[in-house]
């Protein structure tokens, strides 16, 4: 019987992420409650969380392998995750505009029938460009940004031109960073043929 893969993360853009790699998976939501108040380094933070997710999922298989991630902002000694309210969202996004911060998504890997788990963060560095407030309120207006870390979307602010520099993986910043995760996917024994 072959191993059933799930995704840990209800994340579309996660799932859309892993579809187009050639993955064949399940979606199955964790209901672990992550706490960015952890006093761990963020690389170390977002490895934890994406673990605390996976762990959630494990109980219910007994022969699959679990995926789970968890996305994060990193700016000036600080987690920033999701805004939850629009006047949040301006608070973050006035705070990046102009400025370089980091963001850091942690992986976890689980194979349930030898417990064998690998997880790893990934960081990729966003330089935003200097944003008045009137471009802030109106990504907010039209955008969506209370389901995502940092108040934003890649896919969305790239089109808005608000990025000046992308240092590593931009699909890590969209939550999934898939190259890294299919090199480790590889040593589960799982493998894409394109």
């Amino acid at each position: 019987m072959a191993r059933k893969i799930i995704l840990a993360s209800t994340s579309p853009k996660r799932k859309e992420l892993l579809a187009k790699a050639g993955l064949k998976f399940e979606v199955v939501s964790s209901d672990y409650i992550e706490d960015m108040t952890l006093p761990l380094a963020p690389r170390e933070l977002a490895t934890f969380l994406s673990r605390g997710k996976a762990e959630t999922v494990v109980k219910k298989y007994k022969n699959a392998v679990i995926i789970s991630a968890d996305t994060f902002i990193y700016f000036k000694g600080k987690v920033i995750g999701k805004p939850h309210t629009k006047e949040k969202a301006l608070e973050t996004l006035k705070k990046l505009s102009g400025h370089t911060h980091s963001v850091f998504t942690g992986f976890t890997v689980i194979d349930t029938k030898n417990s064998k788990i690998i997880s790893q963060a990934v960081e990729t560095k966003i330089t935003f460009k200097k944003l008045s407030i009137k471009i802030i309120r109106d990504y907010i207006k039209e955008g969506n940004p209370l389901k995502y870390a940092g108040s934003y979307t890649l896919n969305d602010i790239t089109e808005k031109s608000f990025v000046e520099k992308v240092e590593g993986d931009s699909l890590n910043v969209i939550g999934l960073p898939v190259s890294v995760l299919m090199k480790v996917l590889k040593k589960f024994g799982i493998e894409v043929k394109n």
